[in-house]
């Protein structure tokens, strides 16, 4: 969630091996639309904003929990200020979690991933708890925001785990899943990485150097093939450690660094909509309005508006 705007954590400054971090902070700008590779559960304290992501357009307040998964672009509009205590969380940590969840079913680590791709197919979720319930919360999450900053996870680690699963327990039941498997291409978008020791950047230098030149470059006309050509791999084994990396296939990936730098454009300039699709890439403007509201839950028009009213 681009709530995380100030209550952010750059991957560089984790805790060396903690599987997850908290912070709690005030949030007063529009933020966004932004992806990270890592799960965020944000619980909402005070204030409100507009929330903008896959599932569109909502406003959150007290008493909700945000629930956005790794790889997903989302934005926020405060109304005035929200206050919002934000636990990241590394997906392989999360899946860890599953497979022992589910001991009895899965076999290993593979299984957990099938599974969880599985029955978590709403990548974003708004979890209304209400005011109430969330309540329950607050002393937890300031306690794992004190040892998280804190940062000896190693001492603290029975005691974080424990206030992360009283977390889990209560926000849990709230949770939509699914017991229809999706299609693979549906799976390669919103899957969730595969072990990677829990380093937030992929292993191989060939897959960051695929991502660095899709950032470099969004608006070039890349295929499958002519990307692997300047990685020096095959199209179907980039494809295969790209998705193992990042959950997304280099073309998905592609397509939410294009809806990224678009809502950059719309915001932050005066060009007109079809001017900034095109310095994206996209030169049909119905296909990148389609694919804008996929990922950001407005067309590039709403989105233009919404900032225009904040400014």
């Amino acid at each position: 969630m681009a709530m995380h705007g100030d209550s952010s954590v750059s991957p560089d400054r984790w805790s060396r091996g903690a599987p997850f971090v908290a912070r709690t902070a005030t949030i007063r700008r529009p933020l966004g639309p932004v992806a990270y590779d890592y799960v965020k559960v944000i619980v909402v304290r005070d204030g409100s904003a507009f929330l903008f992501s896959e599932f569109g357009q909502q406003i959150v307040k007290p008493g909700d929990v945000i629930l956005l998964g790794a790889n997903v672009l989302a934005g926020s509009e405060p109304e005035g200020h929200i206050t919002v205590t934000t636990i990241y969380l590394d997906t392989d940590y999360m899946l860890d979690q599953v497979r022992w969840q589910y001991a009895a079913y899965l076999e290993d680590r593979l299984d957990a991933q099938e599974f969880a791709e599985a029955i978590y197919t709403e990548p974003a979720q708004i979890l209304r708890l209400g005011e109430g319930r969330a309540g329950l919360l607050m002393p937890w999450l300031d306690e794992l925001v004190a040892l998280s900053v804190e940062g000896d996870f190693v001492r603290h680690y029975l005691r974080i785990q424990a206030l992360w699963f009283q977390i889990a327990y209560v926000i849990a039941p709230f949770i939509k899943v699914s017991p229809v498997r999706i299609s693979p291409s549906q799976r390669a978008h919103v899957r969730p990485t595969l072990p990677r020791n829990r380093r937030f950047a992929p292993l191989r230098a060939d897959v960051r150097r695929a991502v660095t030149l899709l950032r470099d470059n969004p608006a070039r006309r890349w295929t499958l093939e002519n990307l692997a050509a300047e990685v020096h791999l095959s199209p179907s084994r980039l494809s295969n450690v790209f998705v193992e990396a990042y959950g997304k296939t280099p073309l998905a990936f592609l397509t939410m660094i294009r809806a990224e730098q678009l809502a950059e454009y719309l915001r932050e300039t005066d060009l007109t909509v079809t001017a900034a699709m095109q310095r994206v890439g996209w030169n049909s403007r119905s296909h990148a309005s389609r694919l804008f509201r996929e990922y950001v839950g407005l067309t590039p028009g709403e989105y233009r508006r919404l900032r225009s009213r904040a400014a």
